[in-house]
């Protein structure tokens, strides 16, 4: 088969670790005899110093046309004084909302190889832990009305939080039809208590529901969700929020899994389609060093195989490669909390390339 990926290396170690996923999928292409095209294009900071513009339409272009998206990360110190709508990182917006991706997965798994590196209480992680954060992505307040006006309390500024009924359905029922794959439960985070956009999601949420008998929901606040994340976070399994929640409550469960380092994640459209990138940022300060770690996007290349080409087979092929080199002490050294051999960002991918 022949696939065709829209390559975004972006900024800081972007362009690092997505030569080591690119190498990973090289190996799983020879294995299998898969094809994969990459075409690379600027989004972020390298395209505001090529182009002018944080995310040109040839970008978009590409990326249309593409079967997939594999990005890097976007952002960096050069570009902190820049208006906020011509900075780095409105390009993530600008990409999902021309590509149409409206759901964001973000599993958090701890590995059993890395569990001295949670922050919490072994009792409490005891067994593992494995869920997915499911965030709507292209509504709710970041993409909402946005202004400025004067006050009696003097110069203020709004955003406005809104989702449409069909915007939580459809979310819902990717939170649902994944929870079918997994434990069968749901636990959905809204503010239904205080705010009235939150009573519409918890509302269509439940009416979604009744087409998945065998999925248990529960409702939570997002006060309380983000202390129970903490407390007992093994009594989740698939979390279905807004974007602005799922973009708070997925860092939490990021940083529980000991180390951001290791988390993919992927950005689905209606159908195949899927934009995949490291749940950490573009990390400026190592950046040409080789120190930074690429499994997190050797993961999400990974889950593009999984979820938009359908090579579940290829996709365990990797995700084991990965728990081999851990199994084998290597670690990166953001994971070297936990002892271990000191790998480059080079060394990771060539012994995760080596391990399929």
């Amino acid at each position: 088969m022949n696939y065709k990926i829209a390559v975004v290396p972006g900024d800081g170690i972007g362009p690092e670790v997505i030569d080591q996923a690119l190498r990973v999928l090289d190996r799983i292409g020879e294995k299998y005899n898969h094809t994969f095209t990459y075409t690379k294009v600027l989004a972020g900071g390298a395209a505001i110093d090529a182009t002018g513009k944080c995310l040109p339409q040839e970008t978009i272009d590409v990326c249309k046309a593409s079967d997939a998206v594999l990005l890097g990360a976007v952002g960096g110190w050069k570009w902190d004084n820049l208006p906020g709508d011509e900075r780095p990182e409105r390009a993530l917006l600008g990409l999902r909302k021309e590509l149409g991706l409206f759901a964001n997965l973000r599993p958090a798994m701890l590995f059993e190889e890395l569990s001295q590196a949670c922050p919490l209480k072994p009792e409490i992680i005891e067994g593992g832990l494995d869920l997915v954060v499911v965030r709507e992505l292209t509504g709710g307040i970041y993409f909402g009305e946005k202004g400025t006006k004067e006050t009696e309390m003097g110069p203020a500024a709004y955003d406005v939080e809104l989702y449409s009924e069909e915007e939580v359905r459809r979310i819902a029922i990717v939170a649902f039809d994944m929870a079918m794959k997994r434990n069968k439960k749901v636990t959905s985070i809204d503010k239904a208590n205080v705010l009235e956009s939150s009573r519409l999601w918890r509302r269509v949420v439940a009416e979604v529901a009744k087409d998945y008998p065998e999925v248990e929901l529960n409702n939570l606040y997002v006060d309380n969700a983000a202390m129970q994340m903490v407390l007992n976070p093994k009594q989740f399994d698939v979390i279905v929020t807004s974007n602005i929640f799922g973009d708070i409550l997925s860092d939490e469960a990021s940083q529980i899994t000991g180390s951001i380092g290791m988390l993919p994640s992927a950005s689905l459209a209606k159908g195949n389609f899927g934009m995949y990138e490291p749940v950490h940022g573009s990390a400026p300060d190592i950046a040409g060093q080789n120190k930074a770690n690429p499994m997190a996007t050797i993961l999400s290349a990974a889950m593009m195989l999984r979820y938009t080409f359908g090579l579940g087979q290829e996709a365990d092929d990797i995700e084991n490669a990965v728990k081999k080199v851990l199994s084998d002490g290597y670690r990166t050294p953001d994971l070297m909390a936990n002892g271990g051999k000191t790998i480059g960002t080079k060394e990771a991918g060539e012994l995760i390339t080596s391990a399929i």
